[in-house]
């Protein structure tokens, strides 16, 4: 019987080999000696191993992949293994941008509520939002696309089809037909039929969330979760949406407000949370989407029905804002939704959270219209007594505007506010809100405002100087007579002491304040000796803050930014950060900790390393996409090695938010 024998031919990856070298570079003749090129296509789609049109400023294949072309020699081309690492990285951008593409009428309507910022008006809080219509064009799984007329009924049939994976292994898969036959089209809930048996997705995280029950002396009390779930039940809440609901109740709400909590009032404001989710449908919503968000991070719940279920509840939470808006009623509730949606999101969600948003920054100018609107700024509630504490909205508006403001490097809203209550000793809550003393916050806000005034140009760098020496002074006056830091446990029960960890706090935001200040100094540098004994001492700080799951650290990411920015490669912080990120595990991915480390990491990685004069300006600037985590974790940037005899290159002079600007990030690092 005859056979045959195939030949096969080993090919090799190495771009390094000759056979790379003659294909990259040029011919060889027979003699072996090499002819050059011109180098052709792109640095991504040479990494690809594609062809490349070379279209400028970017090529026809990565436009339509969205994702960053290269014509200047990278810095990531240098190595093999950060040419893996990029690779990887293409990979990950190309699979988002596919998913997108699938959810492309969710973007449409996306693009159309950020378009409508710049020409809609700012009255009544409206600067952003126009009714978007949502529910005419949402595009659901199961839906099919139907066009009716009210004056004739209509019948058709709708199957909805759902499978649930964990870790890609595909667990359950359920379907249902339903038939409509009516005069109006189909309610959107209507379409979505009972799973009863889907608390089975809880299960896997009722031991982590009894674990913080007992942890915390404020929500293990029996009473407060009996009245939580006699809140909870009168929640109107379609079967489908019962386990995220269930879920932010559970696993999210307890850990949106940890400072309140340990100030014995987070109840009251979980109560007044679920209060919200029965009256205020956009508020509801919102955290559905939360939800749903920090379930798909956690569990490791992938795939298009989980990003269909955070895109609709979004969106819907946008559309009931509009029809809150355009019936010019409930500001209050339009608010507290706006906030929500800005605050919660830093809690949640992992660092390369690619899904469609409305930047915080643009809810935010909407919220800020509605407090101007309602004058909550010269609003106080009694509190006791002998006591008064401004509305919950205005005193999570002031934390969010003020170190927002530092995020965008722009005045805050109500710094005037900020400064008059600063100068009448009138708190604004937020010391038992985030843990920072009101004082420092004020402060914060003037830093902000003389930062604004140097990026604009109006002020020269001798009042510069003049105006960081005042403000110094003006926080050493905040310290207090006693400044030693105790461990925030009590030694006879173990509880949480609420005056020894915000005052620990306090001096953490005291010092990140001043590495802020001190970097608006003409000439200003992370090695100088006040920098570095500042970073040092916030070093020192962190001592005193429970560190891991039930830590502290997440409520500290602004000051932590603050001090790795102007960190130097060799300090002690880095090592100190890098393991109490570790510590939080699962933890470290949620939120804003997680977009800070990045950004961090990021920002280490260009301001490092030495600039290589043989490469092109720019070329050093950080590739679009995201790390995970087990790169993160061993990327603690160190002092670059120079031979005997080199010189040593003068590093690049970036800041860290020129890094969020080129990546195109719009974070809320609070």
């Amino acid at each position: 019987m005859p056979t045959s024998t195939a030949s096969s031919v080993t090919s090799t990856n190495n771009v390094n080999s000759p056979a790379a070298e003659t294909s990259l570079n040029g011919q060889r003749d027979k003699s072996g000696r090499l002819h050059k090129r011109s180098r052709s296509g792109c640095f991504t789609c040479r990494l690809r191993r594609k062809k490349c049109d070379e279209g400028h400023p970017s090529c026809k294949a990565c436009a339509n992949l969205c994702i960053k072309c290269e014509y200047k020699r990278p810095i990531w081309w240098s190595n093999a293994e950060q040419r893996r690492q990029q690779k990887e990285r293409i990979k990950i951008k190309i699979k988002q941008t596919k998913s997108l593409e699938r959810s492309g009428s969710l973007q449409e309507h996306m693009n159309r509520a950020l378009s409508s910022s710049s020409s809609a008006g700012h009255d009544l809080g409206r600067p952003i939002y126009t009714d978007p219509n949502l529910a005419a064009h949402f595009s659901t799984p199961g839906f099919v696309p139907i066009s009716y007329s009210q004056n004739y009924p209509y019948e058709v049939d709708v199957k909805t089809e759902r499978q649930t994976f964990v870790n890609n292994v595909p667990l359950r898969h359920d379907s249902s037909v339903s038939t409509f036959n009516a005069m109006g089209p189909p309610q959107l809930h209507a379409t979505l039929p009972t799973f009863p048996s889907d608390e089975w997705l809880q299960e896997e995280y009722s031991e982590s969330s009894r674990q913080f029950s007992q942890a915390s002396t404020l929500m293990g009390d029996q009473r407060v979760g009996q009245s939580h779930a006699s809140l909870q039940a009168n929640i109107p809440v379609d079967d489908y949406d019962r386990p995220l609901l269930d879920h932010f109740v559970d696993n999210v709400l307890r850990m949106i407000f940890p400072i309140l909590e340990v100030h014995q009032r987070g109840s009251a404001r979980a109560r007044s949370v679920l209060q919200s989710l029965e009256t205020n449908k956009s508020y509801f919503h919102c955290c559905l989407s939360v939800a749903a968000i920090h379930l798909k991070t956690t569990s490791g719940l992938h795939g298009e029905q989980i990003d269909h279920d955070i895109m609709r509840h979004r969106y819907e939470a946008i559309s009931e804002l509009c029809k809150s808006l355009n019936k010019d009623a409930d500001h209050d509730h339009i608010l507290d939704a706006t906030l929500a949606m800005i605050f919660f999101h830093c809690s949640v969600g992992a660092p390369d959270d690619y899904l469609p948003d409305i930047p915080w920054n643009d809810h935010f100018q909407a919220a800020s219209n509605l407090v101007t609107k309602l004058d909550l700024t010269n609003q106080l509630i009694p509190c006791g007594p002998m006591h008064t504490v401004p509305p919950f909205s205005m005193s999570l508006t002031t934390w969010i505007d003020i170190l927002g403001a530092t995020m965008l490097g722009k005045t805050p809203q109500f710094a005037h506010s900020y400064r008059a209550k600063h100068l009448s000793g009138t708190s604004s809550g937020l010391r038992e809100l985030m843990g920072c003393d009101d004082r420092i916050m004020y402060l914060i806000s003037e830093v902000a405002c003389l930062e604004s005034l140097k990026l604009e140009g109006r002020i020269d760098s001798g009042a510069v100087s003049t105006h960081v020496t005042a403000l110094s002074e003006q926080l050493e006056y905040t310290q207090d007579a006693d400044s030693t830091l105790m461990s925030p446990y009590s030694a006879e029960t173990g509880a949480i002491r609420p005056d020894a960890l915000t005052k620990t706090m306090t001096a953490i935001f005291r010092i990140a304040a001043c590495i802020y200040l001190c970097s608006l100094v003409p000439g200003g540098d992370r090695d100088q000796t006040r920098t570095i004994n500042l970073v040092n001492a916030l070093t020192d700080a962190m001592t005193y803050i429970p560190a891991g799951t039930f830590g502290f650290d997440r409520s500290l990411v602004w000051p932590l930014l603050i001090a790795g920015a102007f960190s130097t490669p060799s300090s002690p912080f880095r090592q100190v950060l890098h393991n109490r990120v570790i510590a939080l595990g699962d933890l470290a991915e949620l939120g804003s900790i997680g977009r800070m480390y990045q950004l961090l990491n990021d920002y280490w990685r260009l301001s490092d390393d030495p600039v290589d004069p043989s490469f092109p300006s720019g070329a050093n600037e950080p590739e679009l996409g995201y790390q995970s985590a087990e790169m993160r974790q061993d990327a603690i940037p160190s002092v670059p090695l120079l031979s005997p005899g080199m010189r040593e290159i003068k590093r690049q002079q970036v800041h860290w938010r020129d890094v969020m600007n080129r990546n195109g990030w719009r974070h809320l690092l609070i």
